[in-house]
């Protein structure tokens, strides 16, 4: 496995301005954004690297100098890339966004609806061409990957760079389309971690995204002009059948002694978050989970919904793995492989988990709406919240694989323009309550 830990560059000069930077070089960090930098370094001092790549611009290199300057290992330093570069908004760069929303009121419209049919015209040495800034920064980021990570199987690389081109890295390592490229934020600083199998195109995972704990933010801050909710999806504590690593899917089992701790840790983690309502899967576990989150939101009423359950593993629930493939030889590698034709005897197949919690989510939305509710905790399981992470950036069941969800974890996902925008998800897999560092350490166990 090849582990790429992904960091945004501190907060600079243009972003306290709400200025477009792009490709401009004028912009430094901040002193909060030097700062914030020396926190990414502690944070990240236990790891071991084999690579540092950085974008040249000063605010990304200056970053990544920064977060050398903590690391344990001082002989791996930062190297450039003309791949890590920020989009290019040759038309809109170095002014305020204030002032393109004004001058540029159609094209900006089309950057926030469909930024992948952005185009601006520019001049260089060749004459006028047309430049397509996102389909143009996807290609740079595909290129990044098939340079580097055949140089790196098997090691631990850093990647420090921009909101645009982090987006588009995370993008297509997964598969997420360019008309998805609002779909995913990357705060100042925020840190994401990537595994991967092979190169691109092989599995990958995303193991966490922009986690933002280590700079004192317990969540991502709202963007400007959020009118919309959020909602916080939580995968319930560990179960004894989880620890053992045997496959539970709809029998009830509840909560052992350590998955009370992590829904605990989960419930202080998220106790000076102000709590509107609260949705749970009907089944012990996550019931169990929610209702120990919200001893620190005692006014907030939990709502059960069934289309929440975990997937039906028919007759291999209660089994382990071993079992099962005695009993269902080679269905265990098709599960893990081809996850979305795989029926589960006697039970239910993932787009049968889909049509559900997608359902059940839907509706938790548009109460949440009409109720004027702003931020939501959502308690569900592992395939569930799998499933809904793929519909979410509009992936489909054969994505699966491509997330972790870890006991106890924390997801969040705004909707800032409620249901005529697209969901934007802001952080994935948020276990530092849980482990006190970046990578996540609760046990994979079974589904």
């Amino acid at each position: 496995m090849t582990r790429v830990i992904i960091v945004r560059h501190g907060q600079s000069t243009y972003n306290t301005e709400k200025r477009i930077q792009g490709r401009t070089d004028v912009s430094r960090l901040t002193e909060k954004g030097s700062n914030d930098a020396s926190r990414v370094g502690k944070a990240l001092s236990n790891i071991l690297f084999n690579a540092i790549y950085c974008s040249p611009l000063q605010r990304a290199k200056k970053t990544a100098e920064i977060i050398h300057s903590q690391l344990a290992e001082q002989s791996i330093v930062p190297q450039t890339s003309e791949n890590l570069l920020e989009i290019d908004l040759p038309l809109w760069a170095e002014m305020l966004s204030a002032d393109v929303k004004v001058k540029f009121a159609d094209d900006y419209r089309l950057w926030q609806e469909h930024p992948d049919q952005l185009q601006m015209l520019v001049n260089d040495a060749g004459g006028t061409r047309e430049h397509f800034p996102v389909l143009a920064v996807y290609a740079q980021a595909r290129q990044f990957w098939q340079e580097t990570l055949p140089r790196h199987s098997g090691e631990t690389i850093l990647i420090v760079g921009h909101n645009g081109i982090n987006r588009a890295l995370i993008s297509t390592a997964l598969g997420i389309s360019p008309s998805r490229y609002h779909s995913i934020q990357q705060s100042n600083c925020g840190i994401t971690v990537l595994n991967f199998a092979g190169g691109l195109g092989e599995p990958v995972q995303l193991e966490s995204m922009n986690q933002t704990q280590h700079m004192g933010e317990t969540l991502p801050t709202l963007r400007p002009g959020h009118q919309g909710i959020r909602l916080l999806l939580v995968r319930h504590g560990e179960t004894e059948w989880n620890r053992q690593g045997k496959f539970q899917g709809q029998i009830d089992v509840p909560l052992n002694d350590n998955g009370r701790q992590q829904a605990a840790k989960a419930g202080e983690f998220l106790q000076n978050v102000a709590i509107d309502f609260a949705v749970s899967s009907s089944m012990l576990r996550p019931k169990e989970t929610a209702e120990i989150i919200l001893k620190q939101h005692p006014s907030v009423k939990l709502e059960l919904q069934d289309g929440l359950r975990e997937i039906s593993h028919g007759l291999w629930e209660g089994k382990f793995e071993s079992e099962i493939e005695q009993g269902f030889p080679g269905e265990l590698e098709r599960w893990r492989t081809k996850p979305a034709v795989v029926q589960m005897p006697e039970g239910e197949n993932l787009q049968q988990v889909w049509e559900r919690s997608v359902a059940a989510w839907e509706s938790i939305v548009q109460a949440a709406l009409a109720n004027q509710s702003q931020t939501g905790l959502v308690v569900a399981h592992d395939a569930t919240n799998k499933t809904l992470l793929c519909y979410l950036l509009g992936l489909s069941p054969e994505n699966f694989w491509n997330f972790r969800q870890g006991n106890g974890a924390v997801s969040v996902i705004d909707y800032p323009l409620g249901l005529n925008g697209l969901p934007v998800l802001q952080a994935m897999n948020i276990t530092t309550h849980l482990s006190g560092g970046v990578l996540d350490k609760t046990a994979a166990g079974a589904l």
